[in-house]
């Protein structure tokens, strides 16, 4: 009897390995086109280990402002047409909010807890509303706009004191910003263990979620029962950015706990989670969480957002010129430049655009995924099938931004509003730039980092002028390397590799403006903040 198993056995092998040879890695009929794919690995051979968005922008070129790829089993579209994008990241943002699988991400480093990687959940939602509801336009406007100008101005204190360090100074001041909003403590010195640590681990997940870092356990889960030491010990290294990000999580909401404990609530985020925890069934690793993603994406962002435009602002220094007229204009010699000034400085505003534009941190976002069947100009996208926005490709595309590796403010000129003001707009065509996401998922600390910019820049042009360092050996120039295949790193974060900068305060007057702003902001704002000083 076993005897006559065999054959049948040998057929329905035979029929497995026939329709994944025919069908696996192959694009699907009524499916977007795209490049030519093959048997069981679909498009996977053909991207790239380093800078994938430049090739997702040379097959927008081909193949049109919406085309598939197959990943393994999977489909995923490319997007680089706004109305596309509009039409299915916006309008259709129902089925179109949840996240990729991603067993590293999700399951190895936040156990699904980190609000960037959740499906659209009814736990997200009620997470991202808790967060949102302070940091709205209103808020940033009344209360925030105290603490950014107080941390702006040790900015411009700690380039006076060591601006060689200026990259560290910008790291800590964004970091400081949204560590205020979010547990009311302070980030006071750059070279703080915490701050340290949590700009190493923030590299390290970075380098993790760099594409080939790890192996497509998502796309062929078998791999992850490979031994991990063949395939560079990935969840091992997984594991331990898990383990050190809880351990400084954890620890700044026992600090809140503590302070609650002894004088009750600041009022700051941290503060209104756990006032609402129990309402809101959220347990402690999701309320740690919850800060966490708030600091990591309020911290690394603005940075390297700022880092960027440096770099721009000494290699187009007639840039530079044009922003400190419009700012001495306005300003003068015995103020800071401040949140009220916004209206009247429109180039600083068109700055801070372009910046985004030029060098966008997120060059292909966080991908989406559709939890439906959808139908997009006639073409069948299946449900489960991943959305990457082609941010890059839409940054730099010829017919809408002429000559876009070149750095030119004055392509925003008459569109000098805030960045939320176009990403809520009906006309896919008023959008400035896609650097806050899309839909649902738009950033939620939108108001505050597009205010974080504005404040740095103006402040940053208002006190100093920028050059290139000069090479000790040569005396010549140190040139920034600006290209993005070459100049920025790879990962969730697209940051330029440091360079120098030399920074010269405009005048004496300004220098003294400095100071007695900081004495200021010492003795009015910061002295109501706790310190992150801890080891």
């Amino acid at each position: 009897m076993t005897l006559y198993l065999f054959p049948a056995i040998g057929i329905a092998f035979l029929g497995v390995l026939s329709y994944v040879v025919l069908f696996v890695g192959r694009r699907g009929r009524g499916f977007p086109d795209g490049p030519p794919t093959l048997p069981v690995i679909g498009n996977l051979h053909q991207l790239p280990k380093k800078k994938v968005f430049l090739q997702f922008t040379k097959w927008a070129k081909q193949y049109g402002g919406m085309y598939s790829l197959k990943l393994g089993h999977g489909t995923a579209v490319v997007l680089t047409d706004r109305r596309i994008i509009k039409q299915l990241m916006d309008k259709r943002a129902s089925i179109s909010s949840n996240r990729p699988r991603s067993y590293v991400s999700q399951d190895l480093v936040t156990e699904n807890d980190h609000l960037l990687w959740m499906n659209n959940t009814p736990t997200w939602r009620v997470g991202r509303k808790l967060i949102h509801q302070d940091l709205t336009e209103s808020l940033c406007e009344k209360e925030h706009a105290k603490i950014q100008h107080a941390e702006t101005t040790q900015l411009l204190y700690d380039i006076l004191e060591t601006p060689d360090l200026w990259i560290n100074h910008l790291k800590r001041f964004s970091n400081s910003i949204i560590m205020s909003i979010v547990y009311g403590i302070r980030s006071p010195a750059s070279n703080s263990p915490y701050i340290s640590r949590l700009n190493e681990l923030v590299e390290i997940w970075a380098r993790i979620n760099e594409f080939g870092a790890t192996p497509p356990v998502d796309l062929y889960p078998f791999l992850k029962w490979v031994p991990e030491k063949l395939l560079g010990n990935w969840v091992t290294r997984a594991k331990k950015v898990h383990d050190e990000l809880d351990v400084l999580y954890y620890r700044l909401l026992a600090m809140v706990r503590k302070r609650r404990e002894a004088i009750g609530s600041k009022g700051c985020i941290m503060d209104r989670l756990l006032d609402q925890q129990e309402k809101s069934g959220m347990h402690d690793h999701l309320v740690a969480l919850l800060g966490g993603v708030t600091i990591k994406g309020g911290s690394d962002t603005s940075a390297a957002t700022l880092s960027s435009a440096v770099q721009a602002l000494i290699t187009w220094p007639e840039v530079q010129k044009k922003a400190q007229a419009e700012l001495d204009r306005v300003v003068g010699d015995d103020r800071l430049p401040t949140i009220a000034d916004y209206d009247q400085l429109p180039y600083i505003a068109m700055l801070v655009k372009e910046t985004m534009r030029w060098r966008p941190i997120a060059p292909l976002g966080v991908p989406h995924a559709l939890s439906e069947d959808e139908v997009v100009d006639g073409k069948f996208l299946p449900k489960g099938t991943i959305c990457f926005v082609n941010v890059w490709g839409l940054h730099h595309d010829e017919n809408i931004f002429p000559d876009s590796q070149t750095f030119n403010p004055d392509r925003y000129e008459g569109r000098t509003q805030f960045a939320a003001e176009y990403a809520n707009s009906a006309d896919f065509n008023a959008r400035d730039h896609y650097g806050y996401g899309n839909g649902r998922r738009l950033c939620p600390g939108i108001h505050l980092a597009d205010r974080n910019l504005y404040h740095a820049l103006a402040k940053i042009l208002w006190a100093f002028d920028l050059s290139m360092a000069e090479d000790p050996a040569t005396g010549k120039p140190i040139v920034p390397d600006t290209s993005i295949e070459t100049g920025y790193r790879e990962g969730l974060t697209n940051a330029a590799y440091d360079f120098p900068c030399k920074f010269t305060v405009r005048s004496e007057a300004r220098r003294q403006t400095i100071l007695r702003e900081m004495a200021d902001a010492k003795a009015n704002v910061f002295s109501k903040f706790e310190s992150t000083d801890f080891s």
